[in-house]
């Protein structure tokens, strides 16, 4: 610990002992820095203040083996899992592999049973989880993990993640407190090698300072084999430290006697195994030859078991040996070994050429692993097989197999070798589309809309010539890029692949249609829509796509209904997130439902952050942004809209862009900044009047029109309210004709305004989109009241003041009430509704379900939260609603707060 006194403080801090809160830290270095020291400082603390701890360490032979480090994790703790509720129990089990399923269990009901097994620890005393090397953990484990770590609050629990300062960490990566472990000072280094027991004096002490560069272990090192090689000092350099850590390393393993180094190549091909599994190997090994490595400061005992003191000494070790050697370690590894998963990949480390038997065992472990939700390991595993099969037709079948498997991890980067691999290996026109589907999908939740347009279309002509029914489903994917990015060419180029297609009214092809040209599609889909979703009954795929249909058509209420259907299937429905699942959210933020929208933001954003799709990732930001200006959350929502903005290209991106100007010009407006908001609203349009986006430009017209008329510029917006009109033709949703009228009423001499104000608030569908009628008869009210009718002035602005308190719309409520005061009428405020608003989203929804009678326990389950941190919300909650028990939950929320999947 020389040397690390600061870090030490920090993480004593962090040691959550008799407190009420959790903890989550990220402690990053380079290889060697002490990290793991730090973390075993941490552990001896917390043992010795009475806390339990848990621990796994990440290593390169299990990074492929589904859940090996959550089971690593929770394996003192297996016992506990019968005080799980049965669906969490049982999904942990089977992803554990102590139950078999046919199917995956449901990766969030698997970090949900990890959140409450953590959570029950937890109410016995403090509890430290620690993970180190969480670069090498398995992909599955690190979701679970993620999942944990995004959903911790109140239990007294510590979490401490150990890992390389440039490895990626996704879903831990953003936003997480980090300790950064730099180097040791050059008095510190000097401290610690003079503690070691050869102190290197003089030039030789000068070098090991030089090419250590700070790093603990490369000083602890390069001391020892100083020790042992004088001559260290006169060695070529400068080496980048691991390089030459490793090569310290093998040196050493090399100056001990064949006997030890058998076992120690065992070992690290191994990883895990104890001392007794590897002496079975070889029989002849006794203690004398682990000494010999404990000596050279290979290896540490723990009990009866074996480790290396550092994964870079496995890694030295492992590869500085001959594949021949290496081979045979893995063989015997496999004839030990009771778990087939594992036998399976010491088989395939020991094979050179294909071998059909061997690739049978993969394809199993790559079964099993699915079975778990372990996407991960199962594509890895069907990668190997493949690579393992003497036929190259089965070889791109497993290939195939594999990249919708990897799609799941949303790494673009393996799906796309993978798919390249299957080209080579096939003329198959069923799997060559297959993969190339997969890519465009995943290509698509990134920022690479033009590349992956490029793909889906290839596709679709692949199709199209095969005469495959995947056409469509190519068509439809292509259809999501063209509504990301905007792109006019992108509809020319699906409609003419769709006319070669069957003209059948189906879900698939009204998807198509009405994703890519709403306008066009609005006539012939909009009779159909009610009897395809009544068709649809059951199935959550179609339900849901046929739900975005309808929001795209403006059919808000049957949009929401339909979500609401297939709402718990849709969380459910994969691990990738599909930017264009926000549409979801943006239905319920038009009708009202504000806190079910942020919901669904903040779990598309979380999913997406953990899979680096970074333009579904966006997509969510721009729907809270929006939310958040319109609950007068000004910083917060300028904040989401920017980082939005970061996150893509907005000329491939173009509805983002769109969405997120339009945040930012909500949020101008909200601060009485009419210049800034018109900067923004105006930016929808090109120079020539042109909707930048087909579909949400139009969403900005009544607005741009406000601010317009607030800054003079009245006769410019004028002329682009009716050219738009003249583009939206005579098939114009409602929406769009109110907000069109709304446009004009506000942009019209005064005299004039009144029948457009009529127009707009004439249609009874327009209470589909309540804060965008309140903004009408706010504007009505106005005009009425400038135009001495009082009168008839109290009324608009009286239901417009209803509802933005209903929604919490607080600078529409100052603005309203400001106006009413103007017409002779003093208002009050209306606390209820008012303090309801103010709460967060996920507190809104337990207030919801607790008013239901639900318990902690039920409530967790739900919404994949811990019963503590249930517990926590309500008891904060509850001064904030002026309540002091549950059983005056439903009380406030009689007329306050409409319940989930009732449109307002």
């Amino acid at each position: 610990m020389i040397g690390r006194e600061a870090e030490a403080a920090v993480i004593m801090r962090r040691i959550t002992v008799g407190r009420s809160h959790s903890e989550l830290l990220l402690v990053t270095g380079e290889p060697g820095v002490g990290k793991s020291r730090l973390l075993d400082f941490a552990a001896d603390r917390a043992r010795h203040q009475g806390a339990r701890v848990l621990r796994a360490v990440g290593s390169e032979t299990e990074a492929l083996l589904g859940f090996a480090g959550l089971h690593q994790l929770l394996r003192p703790v297996l016992g506990r899992l019968g005080s799980l509720p049965p669906r969490q129990f049982s999904a942990l089990r089977t992803a554990l592999g102590l139950d078999e399923h046919a199917e995956a269990p449901d990766g969030m009901l698997v970090g949900l049973a990890a959140l409450t097994l953590l959570s029950d620890l937890s109410d016995s005393g403090p509890l430290l989880v620690l993970v180190d090397d969480a670069h090498w953990l398995d992909r599955a484990s690190l979701d679970v993990l993620s999942f944990v770590a995004r959903r911790l609050d109140s239990e007294p629990l510590t979490m401490l993640v150990g890992v390389r300062a440039s490895a990626a960490l996704p879903g831990l990566d953003k936003e997480v407190d980090r300790l950064e472990v730099g180097p040791l000072s050059d008095e510190a280094a000097n401290r610690l090698l003079d503690h070691q027991p050869a102190a290197p004096v003089g030039r030789t002490r000068v070098r090991i300072l030089h090419q250590a560069a700070g790093n603990p272990l490369a000083l602890i090192e390069l001391a020892r084999t100083a020790s042992l090689r004088p001559d260290i000092s006169g060695v070529a350099g400068p080496l980048p430290v691991t390089d030459r850590l490793e090569q310290v390393f093998a040196e050493q393993a090399r100056f001990l006697p064949q006997e030890a180094r058998r076992p120690l190549l065992l070992l690290a091909a191994a990883d895990t195994v104890d001392e007794s599994t590897a002496s079975r190997g070889l029989p002849d090994i006794g203690d004398t030859a682990w000494s010999a490595a404990e000596r050279a400061g290979l290896v540490r005992h723990e009990g009866p078991r074996v480790f290396f003191r550092h994964p870079l000494i496995r890694s030295s070790i492992y590869h500085a040996s001959p594949f021949e050697e290496r081979r045979k370690a893995h063989l015997t590894l496999a004839s030990l070994s009771e778990e087939p998963d594992r036998r399976a990949w010491h088989l395939a480390a020991a094979s050179a050429r294909p071998d059909e038997k061997v690739s049978e065992a993969l394809r199993a472990t790559a079964g099993r692993a699915r079975r778990r939700g372990g996407y991960a390991a199962a594509a890895a595993a069907l990668e190997r097989a493949a690579e393992l099969s003497p036929r190259s037709e089965e070889q791109a079948r497993l290939l195939t197999d594999a990249i919708d498997m990897a799609v799941y991890t949303g790494q673009l980067d393996w799906v796309a070798r993978l798919a390249a691999q299957v080209r080579e290996r096939t003329d198959d026109s069923a799997l060559i589309n297959r993969a190339s589907l997969a890519t465009g999908r995943l290509m698509a939740l990134r920022r690479h809309h033009a590349a992956a347009f490029r793909l889906l279309t290839r596709a679709a002509e692949e199709a199209v010539a095969a005469r495959s029914p995947r056409v469509l489903d190519a068509l439809a994917a292509a259809a999501v890029v063209r509504y990301y990015s905007g792109e006019e060419t992108h509809r020319v180029e699906i409609e003419r692949l769709l006319s070669v297609t069957s003209d059948s009214p189906d879900a698939l092809r009204a998807w198509v249609q009405a994703v890519t040209d709403p306008q066009g599609a609005r006539a012939s889909v909009t009779p159909v829509l009610p009897g395809l979703i009544s068709r649809a009954k059951g199935n959550a795929g179609v339900l849901t796509a046929l739900a975005i249909v309808a929001w795209i058509l403006d059919q808000t209420t049957l949009a929401a209904k339909t979500f609401d259907e297939a709402f718990d299937q849709w969380r459910a429905s994969g691990p990738v997130p599909d930017g264009l699942g926000c549409a979801v959210g943006w239905a319920y933020l038009e009708q009202g439902r504000w806190a079910d929208a942020r919901s669904v933001a903040a779990e598309i954003s979380a999913a997406a952050s953990a899979g680096g799709l970074d333009h579904a990732e966006a997509c969510a930001h721009v729907l809270d942004a929006t939310a958040l200006a319109l609950l007068g959350e000004s910083a917060d929502a300028r904040r989401a809209a920017e980082r939005a903005m970061r996150l893509v290209d907005p000329g491939e991106s173009r509805s983002v862009a769109v969405f997120a100007r339009r945040a930012l010009g909500l949020v101008a407006v909200a601060e009485g900044d009419y210049d800034t908001a018109y900067t923004q609203f105006r930016s929808a349009f090109t120079e020539d009047a042109e909707p930048l986006h087909y579909h949400v430009s139009h969403t900005v017209l009544a607005e741009l029109a406000a601010a317009a008329a607030r800054q003079g510029r009245s006769e410019d917006i004028a002329a682009l309210i009716d050219k738009s009109a003249r583009c939206l033709g005579g098939e114009s949703s409602a929406r769009l004709t109110a907000l069109l009228n709304r446009g004009r009423a506000l942009l019209t001499d005064p005299e004039e305004a009144e029948p457009y104000f009529v127009a707009a608030l004439a249609d009874d569908a327009g209470e589909q989109w309540p804060f965008e009628r309140a903004q009408t008869r706010l504007d009505y009210g106005e005009w009425l009241r400038r135009q001495r009718r009082i009168a008839e002035a109290r009324p608009q602005l009286t239901m417009a003041l209803d509802t933005f308190r209903r929604l919490g719309a607080k600078p529409w409520v100052e603005r309203t009430t400001a106006e009413l005061r103007a017409a002779g009428i003093e208002t009050t405020e209306g606390p209820a509704p008012h303090a309801l608003t103010e709460l967060s989203p996920q507190q809104q929804q337990i207030v919801r379900l607790a008013a239901r009678g639900l318990t902690n326990r039920e409530i967790g389950e739900k919404l994949f939260l811990s019963p503590r941190t249930v517990g926590s919300h309500l008891y904060r909650v509850f001064p904030k609603l002026g309540i002091t028990a549950r059983s005056q939950l439903r009380d406030v929320l009689e007329g306050a707060l409409p319940a989930a999947g009732t449109p307002l």
